[in-house]
């Protein structure tokens, strides 16, 4: 009997002492749940073990990877960005290839707005150049294709340093352009006369001498251990410091200039017309089968490199990627907003890559295929499906 009654004290007294012990325990691991702060998707991503991303993360700055994410919130009618960096660093130099033809894209058409006289359907064409075009045409061919010679007749219209303090006007402050691409006379500084027609008149615009090209003051402008020239090497470190510069975040800005205007003061917003805007939008994400292009050439992801890059399926309707990529030199970036409005995602992203294992500029030889590409399409996965997260 005594054996009884002492079991039942001992049974009574354990389970008291186990059962405070698991209400502390309940306590600490509330605390602990409540004291850890949510992953970030730049977080999430970069620690997200995958094998396309992690063989160049794990060597980034050999790769000269820079990242810039932002985050869109609706509430009403109010949108707020929150943005995310990785290795974003303006002094870094990186060349820009024809990324630089989205802001001369949207600056030839605020320029074209001020002047009541043209449109973008007048026709035109360049003091020398055979070819009769208009802007929309010439719009069009850089976003569906990143047609150079497009590119180059917009440049001739505006010239560099109208471009340099217009946008410098706007708050972008880091960013030089320089030159024309592809081309013999791409450093030369006087711009050729535009003529526009118009019901069989011609009215010509005065083409401008602009100021000597400044080499640029940052870090990295001279690059690799040879170069191409006149098919031979030169083996020497290339020069950069006389090439276009527009960094990451002044490339990542004028995309939210663009998509958001709203979120800028009238300083900082280009002046474009409404209809201009829509244009613009509607090159920007318009896939090139679509502006009359050989689908089996220019496929649907031709330059669009983020999500589907590293494929040739079809992009579906529902997924909307205004955007514009620039491929050279061994350099490849990407921005874009990314909008899928059949789940109500979106958010913007800015990315550039550097593949040119033999350091060797010119000679065509890049990386492009089996690193680069596929890194930033898994890239844009990685990030939409952080968002599928969240939504």
């Amino acid at each position: 009997m005594k054996l009884l009654i002492k079991l039942f004290i001992f049974s009574i007294i354990t389970f008291f002492f186990t059962s405070c012990k698991e209400k502390k325990d309940d306590q600490i691991k509330k605390v602990t749940i409540e004291n850890v702060s949510p992953i970030s998707p730049m977080e999430r991503v970069l620690e997200a073990n995958n094998p396309l991303l992690k063989r160049v993360l794990d060597s980034a700055a050999d790769y000269e990877v820079q990242i810039m994410f932002t985050e869109i919130k609706r509430n009403h009618n109010n949108v707020t960005f929150k943005d995310y960096k990785f290795h974003v660093n303006d002094s870094n130099y990186f060349y820009p290839a024809s990324s630089v033809k989205l802001p001369i894209a949207v600056l030839a058409l605020e320029k074209l707005n001020k002047d009541k006289r043209f449109t973008i359907n007048t026709p035109f064409y360049i003091e020398g150049d055979s070819v009769e075009t208009t802007f929309k045409d010439e719009i069009n061919k850089i976003f569906a294709v990143s047609d150079n010679e497009a590119y180059n007749r917009l440049f001739e219209y505006l010239g560099k340093d109208y471009i340099n303090k217009t946008l410098k006007e706007k708050g972008l402050t880091n960013v030089q352009m320089n030159h024309r691409l592809a081309t013999d006379n791409a450093y030369e500084i006087e711009n050729k006369p535009l003529i526009f027609i118009t019901k069989d008149t011609l009215t010509e615009i005065v083409g401008s001498i602009n100021t000597p090209i400044d080499t640029l003051k940052i870090e990295n402008l001279k690059k690799g251990k040879g170069y191409m020239e006149n098919d031979s090497i030169i083996n020497a470190p290339m020069d950069f410091s006389l090439k276009n510069y527009l960094p990451v975040s002044t490339l990542h800005n004028i995309m939210k200039r663009i998509i958001f205007p709203e979120n800028f003061s009238p300083e900082e917003q280009f002046n474009l017309a409404a209809s201009d805007r829509e244009f613009l939008l509607k090159s920007m994400s318009t896939l090139p089968k679509n502006q009359g292009y050989d689908s089996e050439k220019y496929y649907d992801s031709y330059v669009k490199f983020f999500m589907y890059g590293d494929k040739k399926e079809d992009i579906p309707d529902s997924l909307k990627i205004y955007n514009k990529v620039g491929f050279a030199y061994g350099y490849l970036t990407d921005c874009s907003y990314i909008h899928d409005t059949k789940n109500n995602i979106e958010f913007i992203i800015t990315a550039t890559i550097h593949v040119n294992k033999n350091q060797i500029y010119n000679d065509g030889i890049y990386e492009y295929d089996k690193v680069g590409i596929p890194f930033l399409a898994e890239l844009g996965r990685q990030f939409y499906k952080t968002q599928t997260l969240t939504n």
